[in-house]
């Protein structure tokens, strides 16, 4: 008997299914929209197609709960990095931390499939949610981590601008490794944010 057919059923199918999760991004990352199909997800994650649509019936439904699983790990584990905030000279490995969720396999593989929404009628509502949701969750742990009182006039446009333009470092690092730019951008923003969040 190996070690999977001595597992429960429910966790071999719960460690199936985040095979296939963590293999969907990766391929998203990897390939596109256009490369990544089910069967390739599958293949990378060591399951049979039919197991993949046991848990995704629609290719839909696996990409958009690949990013959604992996943009929770992601958000798990940056609260863990600072579980009790930025304070004081932190306050820049937060940024640094927050503009890192944008320059990774994650940020890539959703780029790709916003770009897929973007003329895939059926995807289309399903990835303008899930954006909202990632988007929401990302602005409160900003919040949290940098000691923002939004109650503060300019704090939520402040703490969105950052957001907004780490998107914008993660796209510029698309094509070419902006590593040297983004640490100085990263540092100007923090001295920035120390002034207008006090």
């Amino acid at each position: 008997m190996t070690t999977a057919e001595r597992l429960p059923k429910q966790d071999r199918s719960r460690a199936t299914r985040q095979r296939l999760l963590e293999a969907a991004v990766a391929c998203l990352a990897e390939h596109g929209w256009a490369g990544s199909t089910v069967a390739v997800v599958a293949e990378r994650a060591g399951v049979s197609r039919g197991a993949a649509q046991h848990h995704f019936p629609t290719r839909e439904d696996l990409f958009t709960a690949a990013v959604e699983y992996v943009a929770e790990e992601r958000s798990l584990a940056l609260r863990a990095l600072f579980p009790e905030g930025a304070q004081g000279a932190e306050r820049r490995a937060v940024i640094g931390a927050l503009v890192d969720l944008y320059t990774g396999p994650l940020f890539r593989a959703a780029l790709h499939l916003w770009v897929a929404a973007s003329h895939e009628e059926q995807l289309g509502p399903r990835v303008t949610e899930l954006e909202a949701k990632v988007g929401r969750e990302t602005h409160r742990i900003a919040v949290d981590l940098l000691g923002a009182d939004e109650s503060q006039p300019g704090v939520r446009e402040t703490v969105q601008g950052l957001l907004d333009m780490a998107r914008g470092l993660g796209l510029a690092n698309l094509l070419t490794d902006d590593t040297a730019r983004r640490e100085r951008v990263v540092a100007q923003w923090a001295d920035l944010l120390d002034d207008a969040l006090g």
